[in-house]
């Protein structure tokens, strides 16, 4: 099951980056190149514990349906999504909040395992892994800038 782990340094406090990490409007907005919007569930304004939100995108040519449910939550510190329905076998991503003097350091881990045995994990060496952590390192800019601009 491939991880990707990412890094993101803030200079905002924590509440600011927790809640933009898990605001479903800025999720829209900080991937509006694949148009990612949010069709069912929780549509709008700050996912919380046991919430699940359906995605609607456009990857790799084809319009992909995701919903993901907050299956921990830990505020301001920690959150996890996990697919519930979706082109992966299964995805958990973990959000993790640090302080750090008068930073936030911002963490992703993101598990996934994609379907179809020996040809998803060509899929994974191949592109998924590397498309996957581009998507998340644009998401994370966006939110870093939106943050550091409050």
């Amino acid at each position: 099951m491939p991880l990707i782990e990412i890094e993101t340094e803030i200079k905002a406090d924590i509440k600011t980056c927790f809640d933009l990490a898990r605001n479903i409007d800025s999720h829209q907005e900080s991937l509006k190149h694949s148009n990612e919007k949010a069709i069912a569930g929780k549509i709008s304004g700050l996912i919380e514990l046991g919430e699940w939100v359906s995605w609607e995108a456009k990857h790799f040519g084809f319009v992909q349906h995701l919903t993901s449910k907050i299956t921990e939550f830990n505020a301001p510190n920690y959150f996890v999504d996990e697919m519930v329905f979706g082109a992966f076998k299964s995805f958990r991503h973990e959000h993790i909040f640090r302080e750090n003097e008068n930073k936030t350091i911002m963490i992703d881990k993101f598990n996934f395992e994609s379907p179809y045995g020996i040809f998803g994990k060509l899929a994974n060496w191949l592109f998924l892994k590397r498309y996957m952590s581009k998507l998340l390192k644009t998401r994370n800019q966006f939110l870093k800038q939106k943050a550091e601009s409050i």
